[in-house]
C-alpha cells in the first residue's frame, strides 16, 4: 500500500471492539461497549446472526458525527447469550418453523422434519437452536420439548425460565456421566477426611427444601469452649473439573427459585440424594470448626474435608419454636445456646461497621396445580439469623485464609464476593430524602455512612417510611458481585469475604471449594480465567434474579385477578414520569397508577429529588412512601401486569360512571415498548427524532417530561417489590489449614442483601399526547388514501358501465334545494367523527379525498328519484374504496363530469366566478347546514368549514348542469 493511500485512510482504520448486544423489536441492535459513552449501532443486515444479549466482536464502519453514535457491523460471536426458545410450532410435510411470540426480534426457526419429534402443527414447543444456515443465515433447530399448552401455569413458569437463558433439562452426556458415578462412600476415602459422625450434627433448612447443603455440629470440650462445626457439601469430590457435569454446572451457575418450582444448577442425583446432607446418612462435607465461648469469640478454627452424620433435621419454623420457649423439640439446650452465640456475632458485626438491612419474602401458597390461593409474608426471625451468623462466619474465615496465600508473590486467583462503597451522587440524593422523614446522614467516610444508615434503621422501625427507606437505602448502594479483585464487602464490614455454603446451588462456591483444596494440599495452580468465570457468575445470578422476579409477578397478577374492582390500602414503592407503582399493604402486589388516570386537567412532572411527581397547578404531590388507596382495574397475565387507579380520582372529571374501566391500550403498548425506549434514552440521543408510532405504540406522554439516564445518576424508577429479597450475604473468616490459635475475637457476619442496581424504567421523550394521536390517525388515513388510489384504476371499467346506464335515467326535478341539501349536510355530519381525526393537517391531501367523496354522494342524491338514491348508496357500501367517478352511480355522464371537476381542489373551487354565482337560497342552505355539522363534530371547527365550501362545490355543479 501506497503511504498516500495509508494517509487516507488512517483517520478512519478500523476499530474493533467486545461488547453486548442490545436488540429492538425493529431488528435494529445496539452493541453496548464498556468504556464508551453511546452504544455502536447495528443494522440488522449487519448483525450475522447475533440475538439479543450475545456478547460479540463488532467492527465500526461509521464513525459518529456530533451528537450522533458509530454504526458497526458484527464480525464475530463470541458467546450466545441462549440457545433455547419456546414459541408456536408451524408444520408443513416435510419441514416446520418455530414462530417466537416473546422478546426482542427474532427470526423463525427452520426445523427439519427429522428433528420435529412428535410434535403436531400449533404446538407449544422448546426449541434449540442447533446451527446456522450457510448461506441463509437463518436459524436451525430440533425440538427438545412439546408443552401441554393446556396447562398455562407451568407452560408460564417455562417460558420464563427459557427467556431466561436457562435450559430445562440436562443434555444426555451430562446424564451418562451421572449415572456412572460411585454413590457408596469408601474406606479410602473414610481416611483422607476427619470423621466426625460422633458428634451432634443437624440442619436448619425451609420447610419444602430437599437439598440441605450445610449442617451444624456441637459439643461443649473440656476446655470449657464449645466446638461448633460448620458443614457444607462437598460437590468438589463428584463434580470433577473438565467433565460434562461440570461444564453444565459452569454453565448455569445457579439454581433458579421459581413459587412452584426449582431449576436446578446440578441434576437431583447430586443436589438432592448425593451432596444433600439428609438425616441419618453419612455425608461427604467441607467443614470450617471452631472453638468459640459464649460470647461468641473465636479461640480456634480448622478447615477442611470431613465426614458427617446428620442427627435431626430441623425447619426454621421447628428452631424457631425452640427459641421462643413454645416447643420442647429435640436437642433443645442445643439450640438455645447456639443461638445466643449467634446474636453475640450478630451484635458484634454491626459494631464494626455491618449494615443492618432488614428483608421480607414474600412467598405463596399453591394449590395442587400451582394457582396461588393465599400470600405468606416471611421475615427473617431468630432461627434464620442462627444459620446466618455461623454461615457468614464460615465464608468469612475461607476468605480471609486464602487472601494470605501468596504464588510468586501474587495472591491467588480466587472468586471472592465483593460489596464497594455507595455511589458517592446517590447517596447524597438519598441522604436528602431521608433528610426530609427527619434522619441525619454524616457522609464524611464510609464508617460514618454504615452508622448513618444503621441508626436511620433503627430509628424507622415501625414508622410508615421504614419499607420504602430501606428499599431505596439498597438500591443506593452498589451491587455485590464475584470478582478476583478483593476489595472486601461494606455491607458486611467485612475485609474479606466469598461464598462458601451453598455449592449445590451456586458454581462460585464449587471453586472456592477447589482452591481451598488446593491451598490446604500446598499443590496450587493459578486459574488464569478466574476474572471471565466470575463475569459469567455474576451475570447468571442477575438473570436468575430476574426470572425469579417474573414469576412472582406473574402469581401476584394471577392471584389479585380476583379482586379486579376491589380497593386496598397501598404504599407508592416507585415513581416515574408516566406514572407511579404501588404495593398493596396485605398482599404485597405492585401495580402501576398511569399518569393518564390522574386528574385530566393538570400535568404532573417528576420530581427526581423527592422521588415524586408534581402536580404544576395544584402542587399536589405523589411521593414515594406516601400511603393511597386503590382499585384493582387490570390484571394482564400475559403481560405480567397489574393496573390500579387511585380511589380518590375515581369520581374526577366524570370518571365515576366507569370505575371498573380496563387501562386504555395506550398505556399496555407503552409498557411493551419501554424497554426499547429505555435504551435510546440509555444511548443519549435525545437530540433524535423518532418516527411518530413506530416503538411507542399510542402511548402519549406529557410533553414537559424529561429523562436523565446517564449511568452515574440516580434511577428514574424506584420499584421497591421489582426488586428481589435481598440476599443473605454470607462470611468471611480468618481461617489456617487445620488448627490455629485465634487470640483475636473473630468479627461476626451479617446477612445482608445482594444489593441490585436500580432499575431504570421511565418512558420516552415525544410529542404532545393530541399531537401523537393526530399524526397516527393522520397515518392511517393517509394509508387509506394510497389504497384508494391504486385501486381506481381497476375499477375504472366497472365505473364507465355504471356511467352508461346512468346516463339513460331521467332526470330529477332541478329544484331540490333546501330539502336535498339538508339530507346531504346530515349525512355529511354523520361523517364527522371520521373527519375529526384529521384536524391537525388541514392542507393535507386527506381532505380533499373527502370533499371528492362528499360532493358527487350531494349530487346523486338531487338527481335521483329516492328509489334510485337507494340503490346508490348500497353500490358505495359495497365498493368503498372506489374514486370519485365511479361513486355518482346514479348521474347523467355530463354531471358527474361536471361534479368532479367541481370537487377538485378547494382552492380552485372557490376561485371560480361560477360558485360565486350560486343562487341565494343555495347559500342560505349552506349556512344552516354548516352548524349542524359543527355541532356534531363540536370542537372540530375546520370541518364544519371544510361543510360550507363543499356545499359551494355542489351548488356550482348545479349551476353547470
Amino acid at each position: 500500500m501506497s503511504k498516500k493511500k495509508k494517509d487516507k485512510k488512517s483517520p478512519g482504520q478500523k476499530k474493533t471492539f467486545r461488547g453486548v448486544v442490545e436488540l429492538t423489536k425493529s431488528g435494529m441492535a445496539f452493541v453496548i461497549v464498556p468504556g464508551l459513552t453511546k452504544d455502536i449501532m447495528v443494522k440488522q443486515k449487519n448483525l450475522h446472526t447475533a440475538l439479543d444479549k450475545d456478547e460479540v466482536l463488532v467492527d465500526v464502519i461509521k464513525h459518529a458525527r456530533g451528537e450522533g453514535r458509530q454504526e458497526g457491523i458484527i464480525t464475530d460471536i463470541l458467546k450466545r447469550n441462549k440457545t433455547e426458545f419456546t414459541g408456536t410450532l408451524q408444520i408443513s410435510k416435510s419441514f416446520g418453523f418455530l414462530l417466537t411470540e416473546k422478546g426482542m426480534f427474532m427470526p423463525d426457526i427452520y426445523i427439519p422434519a427429522n428433528s420435529l419429534k412428535d410434535a403436531k402443527n400449533g404446538d407449544k414447543a422448546v426449541v434449540k437452536i442447533v446451527a446456522w444456515g450457510e448461506k441463509s443465515r437463518k436459524p436451525v433447530g430440533e425440538v427438545i420439548e412439546i408443552l401441554d399448552a393446556s396447562d398455562t401455569n407451568d407452560l408460564a413458569m417455562k417460558e420464563i425460565l427459557i427467556e431466561a437463558g436457562f435450559p430445562l433439562s440436562f443434555p444426555d452426556e451430562v446424564l451418562e456421566e451421572l449415572a456412572v458415578i460411585r454413590e457408596e462412600i469408601t474406606e479410602t476415602e473414610v481416611r483422607k477426611r476427619k470423621d466426625v459422625r460422633n458428634i451432634l450434627t443437624f440442619t436448619i433448612d425451609p420447610v419444602d427444601a430437599k437439598d440441605f447443603d450445610d449442617a451444624i455440629s456441637f459439643r461443649l470440650l473440656k476446655n470449657g469452649l464449645y466446638e461448633i462445626g460448620v458443614h457444607i457439601a462437598d460437590v468438589s469430590h463428584y463434580v470433577i473439573p473438565g467433565t460434562e457435569l461440570d461444564k453444565e454446572a459452569d454453565k448455569r451457575a445457579t439454581s433458579v427459585y421459581l413459587p412452584d418450582r426449582v431449576l436446578p444448577m446440578l441434576p437431583e442425583k447430586i443436589s438432592n440424594e448425593l451432596c444433600s446432607l439428609r438425616p441419618k446418612e453419612d455425608k461427604l462435607t467441607f467443614s470450617a470448626i471452631f472453638q468459640m465461648n459464649e460470647k461468641g469469640e473465636v479461640k480456634h478454627h480448622w478447615i477442611g474435608r470431613t465426614l458427617i452424620h446428620s442427627d435431626h433435621r430441623f425447619t426454621y419454623e421447628d428452631a424457631q419454636e425452640i427459641i421462643e420457649g413454645n416447643s420442647n423439640g429435640p436437642h433443645k439446650e442445643e439450640i438455645l445456646l447456639l443461638n445466643k452465640i449467634a446474636q453475640q456475632l450478630r451484635q458484634e458485626r454491626f459494631k464494626h461497621g455491618a449494615i443492618n438491612f432488614s428483608s421480607q419474602e414474600v412467598r405463596f401458597k399453591l394449590d395442587e396445580n400451582g394457582k396461588p390461593i393465599g400470600i405468606v409474608i416471611k421475615e427473617s426471625k431468630e432461627a434464620h439469623q442462627l444459620i446466618e451468623e455461623f454461615m457468614l462466619l464460615a465464608n468469612r474465615t475461607i476468605a480471609a485464609y486464602v487472601a494470605k496465600i501468596r504464588v510468586n508473590k501474587q495472591p491467588v486467583p480466587f472468586p471472592y464476593r465483593v460489596h464497594d462503597t455507595p455511589d458517592e451522587e446517590k447517596l447524597k440524593v438519598f441522604a436528602s430524602f431521608a433528610g426530609k422523614f427527619g434522619y441525619k446522614f454524616d457522609t464524611s467516610s464510609p464508617e460514618n455512612i454504615a452508622r448513618s444508615f444503621n441508626k436511620m434503621l433503627q430509628l424507622v422501625q415501625g414508622k410508615p417510611e421504614q419499607h420504602v427507606l430501606e428499599t431505596l437505602g439498597i438500591r443506593t448502594m452498589a451491587k455485590a458481585i464475584y470478582t478476583t479483585e478483593n476489595v472486601g464487602h461494606y455491607g458486611l464490614g467485612f475485609e474479606d469475604y466469598c461464598h462458601f455454603t451453598s455449592p449445590i446451588r451456586r458454581y462460585p462456591d464449587v471453586l472456592v471449594h477447589r482452591v481451598l483444596a488446593e491451598c490446604l494440599a500446598g499443590n496450587i495452580h493459578p486459574d488464569k480465567h478466574m476474572e471471565k468465570k466470575c463475569k459469567h457468575d455474576s451475570e447468571m445470578e442477575r438473570k436468575a434474579m430476574e426470572a425469579e422476579r417474573a414469576a412472582n409477578k406473574y402469581k401476584q397478577v394471577e392471584y389479585m385477578q380476583q379482586y379486579i374492582g376491589h380497593t386496598f390500602e397501598g404504599v407508592i414503592s416507585g415513581v416515574a414520569h408516566f406514572g407511579f407503582w404501588v404495593e398493596t399493604v396485605d398482599t404485597k402486589c405492585e401495580g402501576l397508577v398511569s399518569i393518564h388516570n390522574l386528574n385530566r386537567k393538570e400535568e404532573f412532572v417528576f420530581n427526581e429529588a423527592e422521588y415524586a411527581l408534581v402536580g404544576q397547578a395544584s402542587g399536589r404531590k405523589f411521593r414515594i412512601g406516601e400511603k393511597v388507596n386503590i382499585r384493582v382495574v387490570a390484571a394482564n397475565l400475559a403481560k405480567r401486569q397489574l393496573d390500579y387507579d387511585l380511589e380518590s380520582e375515581l369520581g374526577v372529571a366524570g370518571r365515576d360512571s366507569k370505575p371498573f374501566a380496563q387501562p386504555g391500550r395506550r398505556d399496555d403498548q407503552r409498557r411493551d415498548d419501554r424497554r426499547d425506549r429505555d435504551r435510546d434514552h440509555r444511548r443519549d440521543d435525545r437530540g433524535r427524532k423518532k418516527k411518530k408510532g413506530k416503538h411507542g405504540g399510542n402511548y402519549i406522554p406529557q410533553k414537559q417530561w424529561q429523562r436523565d439516564d446517564k449511568p452515574a445518576a440516580l434511577p428514574v424508577t424506584v420499584q421497591v417489590p421489582q426488586e428481589v429479597a435481598p440476599d443473605p450475604v454470607v462470611d468471611k473468616v480468618n481461617a489456617e489449614t487445620h488448627v490455629v490459635n485465634e487470640t483475636a475475637a473473630a468479627i461476626p457476619a451479617e446477612k445482608a442483601p445482594v444489593v441490585t442496581s436500580p432499575a431504570k424504567s421511565s418512558p420516552a421523550k415525544s410529542s404532545s399526547g393530541k399531537e401523537r394521536v393526530n399524526s397516527e390517525k393522520a397515518g392511517v388515513k393517509k394509508a387509506a388514501e394510497k389504497k384508494e388510489v391504486k385501486e381506481a384504476p381497476v375499477k375504472t371499467a366497472a365505473a364507465k358501465k355504471v356511467k352508461e346506464k346512468a346516463a339513460k335515467v331521467v332526470k330529477a326535478p332541478e329544484k331540490e334545494p333546501e330539502a336535498v341539501k339538508e339530507k346531504v349536510v346530515k349525512s355529511a355530519a354523520g361523517k364527522a367523527p371520521a373527519t375529526k381525526k384529521a384536524v391537525a393537517e388541514k392542507e393535507t391531501p386527506v381532505k380533499k379525498a373527502v370533499v371528492k367523496k362528499a360532493v358527487p354522494e350531494k349530487t346523486a342524491a338531487a338527481k335521483t328519484t329516492q328509489k334510485k338514491e337507494t340503490a346508490a348508496k348500497t353500490a358505495k357500501q359495497e365498493t368503498p374504496k372506489k374514486t370519485a367517478p365511479a361513486k355518482a352511480a346514479a348521474k347523467k355522464a355530463t354531471a358527474e363530469k361536471a361534479t368532479v371537476k367541481t370537487a377538485a381542489p378547494k382552492k380552485a373551487a372557490a376561485s371560480k366566478p361560477s360558485a360565486v354565482k350560486a343562487t341565494a337560497p343555495k347559500k342560505a342552505a349552506a349556512k344552516t347546514a354548516a352548524p349542524k355539522k359543527a355541532a356534531a363534530g363540536k370542537a372540530v371547527k375546520a370541518p364544519a368549514k371544510k361543510a360550507a365550501t363543499t356545499k359551494k362545490a355542489a351548488a356550482k355543479g348545479k349551476k353547470k348542469e
